[in-house]
C-alpha cells in the first residue's frame, strides 16, 4: 500500500522514517521530494572498456562540489549525483524514485530505483541528460520518492554495501574498494 501524506507523517514523528533535513514542502500528498546535494560526478570519455568484474571506477568518474553555478548535464549524458537528505527507512517501508515532472519535462531521465527496507543513507542517482543541455542546482527539488508499506516488516532488512553511504557513491564491485572520487579544485 502507497503511503498518504498522513501516514508518512506519523512514520516521521515516531521516528521511524528518517529525513534529514525535513522541509515544509518535503511531504507531499502521496510521498516525499527530495532536492540535489551538492555533489554530481560524470563519466569521463574514454575509448576504454570498463570490466565490471574487475575494474574499479577510479579511472572513469570525474566528481565535483557543484555551488551557485549549477551543473550542466549534456546531450545524452549519464552522471551520479545524491540527495541533500540523509534517510533512513524502517523494516515495512520501500521507497520507488521517482524523477519529478518538471524535470522529465525538460528531457530528463532517471532508472527504475528502489530504496530497499532497512536502507540508511544519501541516496545516489543516475540521471540521463536531455537532447539539449540541461542546468540543475543543489537544492532544487528533484526527486519524487514513493514510500509504500510491505505486508510485514521484512526478515532481512538491507545491509548491502551501500549502507551509510555520504555523498555520491560510485558503483563497488565486491573486489574493490570504494574511494572518494571528489574534485576538490
Amino acid at each position: 500500500m502507497i503511503l498518504s501524506d498522513w501516514d508518512i507523517r506519523v512514520y516521521i514523528e515516531k521516528k521511524l522514517l528518517i529525513i534529514d533535513p525535513l522541509f515544509d514542502d518535503t511531504v507531499r500528498e502521496n510521498g516525499v521530494d527530495l532536492r540535489f546535494g551538492d555533489e554530481f560526478c560524470r563519466f569521463k570519455r574514454e575509448n576504454s572498456v570498463v570490466d565490471t568484474s574487475r575494474d574499479g571506477v577510479d579511472n572513469v568518474l570525474e566528481c565535483y562540489r557543484v555551488r551557485g553555478d549549477g551543473f550542466v548535464i549534456n546531450p545524452l549524458e549519464h552522471v551520479l549525483t545524491t540527495t541533500l537528505e540523509y534517510v533512513e527507512f524502517p523494516h515495512d517501508l520501500v521507497g520507488l524514485v521517482n524523477l519529478r515532472s518538471t524535470f522529465a519535462r525538460f528531457g530528463l531521465y532517471i532508472p527504475p530505483t528502489v530504496i530497499d527496507a532497512g536502507f540508511k543513507g544519501n541516496i545516489t542517482i543516475e540521471l540521463v541528460g536531455s537532447t539539449v543541455p540541461v542546468k540543475v542546482y543543489p537544492g532544487q527539488r528533484f526527486l519524487h520518492l514513493i514510500l509504500a508499506r510491505t505486508s510485514s516488516p521484512v526478515y532481512k532488512p538491507y545491509t548491502g554495501k551501500y549502507q551509510g553511504q555520504r555523498g555520491v557513491t560510485p558503483p563497488k564491485l565486491d573486489n574493490s574498494s570504494s574511494k572518494n572520487l571528489l574534485n576538490t579544485s
